[in-house]
């Protein structure tokens, strides 16, 4: 069954303690996936980092709220870029970090987030939607080309042997 599209709603100061929790599950699996980056057991933002962003319209967050609890989140990021000697004048929106609680997964919460970013984006006369994911990140990988997205570019490596 597809979740009600007004289950998705703007972050609030409330959500805070809810979303931390969630951060600390991206970060795991990123981790998991490259522990020669991130550090187990902490999040990419702090409570306080938190409530700066609530206040910032170019940096909105969504929700799925259940009800119960927030069971996912979509940060995003505006940008702009206009008069640029190289690019085209064009609005992004870049979702900077979705997160869809472990035991809800399944349950449609990432597509009427994703669902949610896109409204928003077009509504906002938007360009286009960007995002990053790991490599090894399969299931996210899969999720997002199931709602249409494709590769734009890669970001390429080589570790240095010390």
């Amino acid at each position: 069954m597809l979740p009600l599209q007004n289950s998705v709603r703007r972050a609030r100061p409330a959500d805070i303690p809810r979303i931390l929790e969630l951060l600390h599950q991206v970060n795991m699996v990123h981790h998991a996936l490259r522990p020669d980056l991130f550090k187990p057991y902490t999040t990419k933002y702090s409570a306080q980092e938190l409530q700066g962003l609530l206040a910032d319209e170019s940096k909105p967050i969504f929700v799925y709220d259940d009800g119960q609890q927030v069971l996912g989140y979509a940060f995003c990021q505006i940008t702009k870029v206009c008069g640029h000697h190289l690019l085209q004048d064009v609005t992004t929106l870049y979702i900077d970090d979705i997160c869809v609680d472990e035991t809800a997964r399944g349950r449609h919460v990432g597509t009427a987030l994703y669902r949610t970013v896109l409204s928003h984006a077009q509504t906002l006369g938007c360009h286009h939607v960007t995002l990053n994911v790991w490599e090894g990140n399969t299931s996210a990988q899969h999720f997002y080309q199931s709602m249409g997205m494709t590769v734009q570019k890669t970001t390429m490596e080589i570790l240095i042997p010390h």
